[in-house]
């Protein structure tokens, strides 16, 4: 790198990064890819480069990750990283029970702050977070990295060029088999199946679906919401069992601004059969779309077939076949990453990241709604929340 490129360097502490988020996605596909690509482009003559710390409880975990990292630093004592006027920006991927309070210290400690969602396990705490913020003038945002998938994009360039026509309504088809964990071992942790530690399907899913929503296709208004917890019995991480207390399946309606309507199944208990883990069909007055993660396919209005019921006979349409694929127009990188070099530019330089803690308060009320509406067995409508 060229002597004249002016370097910004800024402290990151990463707090909760051994756990699988904060190692896979924040860490070592965001952060440490950001390090070695030279830091985030500001212009020719100008980067960003953070510098992380890393937090966490296990010490012989963080010495590991930060052996595997290349990240020198680390420490178990987030008080001592806080007090540290280098590192500028506190990072949350902790379990969703120890994140409010921790935040609230780093905004005390006038850090800005960048953290997973949901952001708390109740709508009051979440805007307790942004109030704060607000009030210390420091910046902040949440995680919302769905927006930056490659096939939500193509479904973006499509809503964005008229493709659809007038939108009608979204399907969103999401959720795998997750094992239980007596035979097989399972794909996600024990406490996401224990209420009690701030586990269950809604609170985890309902953040991500509240912000696709309003940022693609129009602000959530109302909901209807059936949950369920299908499988009543897992083994924990050690092989013990354990009785799951938390959601494990959601069945919702959302009513949209404008008129759209948008359901949504969400289950850890379901087989896949479609093209991705998250499928999202968009149906419009003047074509349709399919995008799951990475991919995307579209149908046109004057390519659409035209079936006549008949069910005594086999199926002639080859339904499948009459969409094309929407080709890749541009270079993804990684979504979770994307974002961060969208905040750390938000911090530095002051660009616009409308993504911060009003928007986390959101999806929280979202999911509180959620359950209100399962456990009422009625629509709930989501009053609006003001800065």
């Amino acid at each position: 790198m060229s002597s004249n490129v002016k370097i910004h360097k800024i402290g990151v502490i990463v707090n909760g990064v051994t756990g699988r988020m904060g190692t896979n996605q924040h860490l070592m596909r965001s952060l440490v890819e950001i390090i070695r690509q030279g830091g985030v482009r500001v212009s020719d003559t100008e980067r960003i480069l953070p510098e992380p710390i890393l937090v966490g409880r296990n010490a012989a975990k963080l010495e590991e990750l930060s052996q595997r990292s290349g990240v020198p630093k680390w420490t178990t004592n987030l008080n001592e990283a806080l007090a540290d006027a280098k590192n500028q920006i506190y990072f949350d991927s902790q379990g969703t029970l120890q994140r409010a309070d921790a935040v609230l210290q780093a905004i005390a400690a006038g850090k800005h702050v960048y953290c997973e969602k949901p952001t708390a396990t109740d709508t009051a705490t979440a805007l307790k977070l942004y109030h704060a913020a607000r009030a210390a003038g420091v910046k902040h945002g949440v995680v919302q990295d769905k927006l930056w998938l490659p096939g939500l994009l193509k479904l973006k360039m499509l809503r964005d060029t008229g493709f659809f026509g007038q939108i009608l309504s979204v399907r969103g088809e999401f959720g795998y088999w997750v094992f239980e964990g007596d035979a097989l071992t399972p794909q996600r942790p024990s406490w996401n199946y224990r209420k009690e530690e701030g586990g269950g399907m809604i609170y985890d899913m309902f953040c991500h679906w509240r912000y696709v929503l309003d940022n693609l296709f129009g602000e959530v208004q109302a909901v209807s919401c059936l949950g369920a917890t299908h499988i009543k019995k897992r083994w924990d991480e050690n092989g013990k069992p354990y009785d799951c207390t938390a959601d494990d399946a959601a069945y919702a309606t959302f009513e949209l601004a404008g008129g759209i309507i948008a359901q949504f199944n969400s289950s850890w208990a379901v087989r896949v059969r479609r093209d991705d883990l998250l499928t999202l069909q968009v149906d419009g007055t003047r074509g349709s779309a399919l995008a799951g993660l990475r991919r995307c396919w579209l149908q046109p209005y004057g390519a659409t077939p035209r079936p006549v019921w008949n069910p005594d006979v086999d199926q002639p349409i080859d339904f499948s076949g009459g969409w094309q694929e929407v080709p890749a127009q541009q270079t993804f990188d990684n979504a979770f990453k994307v974002q961060w070099e969208l905040f750390l530019r938000h911090v530095v330089k002051g660009d616009a990241f409308p993504w911060g803690l009003l928007e986390g308060a959101k999806g929280v009320q979202l999911a509180e709604k959620g359950l209100e509406s399962w456990r009422e067995r009625a629509w709930v409508t989501l009053p609006g929340l003001k800065p």
